[in-house]
């Protein structure tokens, strides 16, 4: 059988041509890999380069290859966040025409880590409980677009910094399904697998040491049920209101948007009394504020880098000439975003040497810039510029965090 690649972008073929694909994963040599921290897998997985991208290749069966890479299109397609998926290849064989395994080529996600890299330095409690927001919030919005996980863990999931926060990744599709809707039981199923995993991959640092003794890893493992539940119950639940008092449906769908959802559909009923009014929403998309940020600046971010960025946008726009809401003569908010972007948001990001941003993106950046910025001015007692923080974060944060900003993607 001759070598096939299937792959989503024409020019990825050409690129991956020039992969040892003669070889087993294990025996690649040093000059096609690019040495980045892994995580934990059932599979060998490697990461090499195709032209500028970074990607990761991992070794598996034919069909489980193909099934993987369709399943993370489809992700990809509902807007979730995941791995991407570039090509698979088929028909390896080794120098001798012995078959070899295929593979799944996925585009390495920039600025991301591995939950074991995370904890080369112990992590603090109060950072794992952003970690278990960050999947929980992943498991729901899979579980609403109705994907079965099959195998939610630590392990398959890559976390990037977001604002203060992390967002949290889909790396491993394998076991995965989607329904046009999951049950209960689906959800529940996928649920209490998570726990278990969770609370094994913590006893496993825990015992290597790795883990802050604060933390408990079956308490941990519990959290994740507990942060799930009160999302999906917050996202789904129908609520029952008095009549007339409509203006309780829009707080709670400000509520939803400050969570970082939309809510696309919903379902309105009044009682056959005419006393109460029960709403339900039925469609919630995930992304609110990114994409908001994405149609006023064309920037892409995470979603709570796109909140923080959003706010400072709108204080920004308030100091400018022409910003006169309602008023048919004032500059359009888009106008003035772009012009937040061009005078504001780069030449900030751009003030900061990029041997010293190490796996941050630029919203990370300027995000990382407006918290200094705050600090200094608090303790200033008056706000002191964001030229002024630039400086001072570049000459006294930046050098002292250069160890754990290492890139991660580059």
């Amino acid at each position: 059988m001759a070598l096939q690649i299937n792959a989503t972008n024409p020019e990825h073929p050409a690129l991956l041509l020039e992969l040892p694909w003669h070889l087993p994963l294990e025996d690649w040599p040093e000059e096609y890999l690019v040495p980045l921290p892994r995580g934990i897998s059932r599979h060998v997985v490697r990461y090499s380069r195709a032209g500028d991208e970074v990607i990761a290749v991992k070794e598996l069966a034919e069909r489980p290859a193909l099934r993987e890479y369709e399943l993370l299109r489809d992700l990809d397609r509902l807007g979730i966040p995941a791995v991407d998926p570039l090509a698979v290849v088929t028909g390896r064989t080794d120098d001798s025409g012995a078959p070899l395994e295929s593979v799944l080529v996925t585009r390495h996600l920039g600025g991301s880590m591995p939950y074991r890299s995370m904890f080369e330095t112990t992590m603090r409690p109060a950072t794992m409980h952003r970690l278990m927001d960050a999947l929980a919030v992943l498991l729901v919005r899979l579980h609403l677009a109705g994907f079965a996980w099959g195998d939610c863990s630590l392990s398959n999931t890559l976390f990037r910094r977001d604002a203060g926060a992390y967002a949290a990744y889909l790396v491993d599709a394998e076991t995965g399904d989607l329904h046009p809707q999951l049950s209960t039981g689906q959800r529940e199923y996928d649920l209490d697998l998570a726990r278990v995993n969770i609370s094994g991959e913590l006893l496993d640092l825990e015992a290597s040491g790795a883990l802050h003794p604060s933390v408990d890893p079956i308490e941990f493992g519990m959290e994740i049920c507990a942060r799930y539940r009160g999302l999906w119950d917050e996202l789904t639940r129908a609520s029952v209101y008095p009549a007339g008092k409509y203006h309780y449906i829009e707080r709670r769908i400000r509520r939803l948007n400050d969570l970082g959802f939309d809510v696309a559909e919903m379902q309105i009923e009044h009682a056959s009394n005419g006393d109460t009014v029960s709403f339900v929403p039925k469609v919630v998309d995930a992304g609110h504020h990114q994409r908001q940020l994405l149609r006023l600046t064309g920037l892409d971010t995470e979603e709570n880098q796109a909140r923080r960025l959003l706010n400072d946008l709108e204080s920004w726009m308030a100091t400018q000439d022409d910003y006169a809401p309602g008023d048919p003569l004032g500059a359009r908010p888009e106008v003035l975003a772009h012009r937040w972007v061009r005078e504001v948001f780069r030449p900030t990001v751009r003030a900061v040497p990029l041997e010293l941003r190490g796996a941050m993106d630029p919203a990370e950046i300027y995000h990382q810039l407006l918290e200094h910025r705050w600090y200094m001015s608090e303790h200033a007692q008056h706000d002191i510029g964001i030229e002024t923080a630039v400086e001072d974060y570049i000459a006294n944060i930046l050098p002292k965090a250069s160890k754990t900003l290492q890139p991660t993607a580059e």
